[in-house]
């Protein structure tokens, strides 16, 4: 995976003006879209279209403060169709727009090149386990709101306290199946990971694949494959956040497993009364590298 994401770097310097072929590079590496989106953000810190664009405007940095060409050139070159278009791009990386830098020679923010490395990590084991699930099917009550990657998600907060008692006692009544209990699920996010991208999450359980759905209930179906299951305990979010941090740094680069399409579950399997701390399972979808 490494290897794979050095080699993306690689090819977004040399067309930086133009459009990736993601997909087609994933599948050279031997990986997929999805996975290698998930991986570069995760370990990068950023969406991979983030870098491009501060890449691109990192260098387009130099061809404005040199001044030898007309804006508009420098836009074509670096894949904008018009003036626009790239000081829009421009002065969100820069602060500023081109011909504010051209004048002043500044103010100038610089995305340095990307280089992965393999660092020695995972001094503590990740308790982990794979699961072959049959097709499934997620009930509950689902809503959408914004990826949060840090600290407790208010807008999920909401959503669960306005289910009344009585509900979450009939969601438990329902649970049929592994991932068994009330469970946390996030499906439908965005594969570069972008903090206040939406997503829907569910608060509901895991019946049968041929179980009928009560009324009043949302569905997500899940088709049949392989997960990865990692078990954490501490701190309530911020060792679920972790852990899950980590699959990305440490598990998924060790392992010859990558992440594919579907939902994210979270089981909580034990909590302090006032969720201070928990034991959680984290359900990731995988698939053979």
């Amino acid at each position: 995976m490494i290897s794979a994401l050095n080699r993306l770097v690689d090819l977004v310097e040399e067309h930086l003006g133009e459009e990736l072929d993601l997909g087609g590079l994933a599948a050279g590496l031997g990986t997929t879209e999805y996975h290698l989106r998930r991986m570069f953000s995760s370990l990068a810190g950023m969406p991979l279209s983030e870098y491009v664009r501060r890449r691109r405007m990192t260098v387009a940095a130099g061809d404005v403060v040199r001044g030898d060409d007309d804006l508009l050139e420098i836009a074509v070159r670096h894949g904008y169709g018009s003036r626009e278009a790239f000081g829009r791009a421009f002065r969100a990386v820069h602060g500023a727009a081109p011909a504010e830098v051209r004048r002043d020679g500044g103010p100038l923010r610089t995305q340095p090149q990307l280089r992965f490395r393999l660092t020695v990590e995972g001094s503590t084991p990740m308790d982990t386990r794979l699961v072959d699930r049959p097709a499934f099917r997620l009930v509950g009550h689902s809503t959408r709101v914004p990826l949060i990657h840090r600290g407790v998600n208010p807008h999920i907060q909401q959503h669960i306290a306005a289910i009344p008692p009585e509900e979450h006692q009939r969601l438990k009544a329902l649970s049929a199946t592994e991932p068994a209990g009330l469970l946390q699920v996030s499906d439908g996010a965005d594969p570069d990971g972008r903090e206040g991208t939406e997503l829907t999450y569910l608060h509901g359980v895991a019946v049968g694949g041929g179980t009928a759905v009560p009324d009043g209930l949302d569905v997500i179906e899940v088709p049949a494959g392989m997960w990865a299951v990692f078990r954490t305990s501490g701190p309530h979010p911020e060792a679920l956040q972790t852990a899950w941090a980590a699959t990305a740094t440490e598990w998924f680069p060790s392992n010859p497993w990558r992440l594919r399409p579907g939902p994210s579950i979270v089981a909580i399997r034990e909590r302090a009364d006032d969720f201070s701390t928990a034991t959680c399972e984290l359900w990731l979808p995988v698939e053979s590298a």
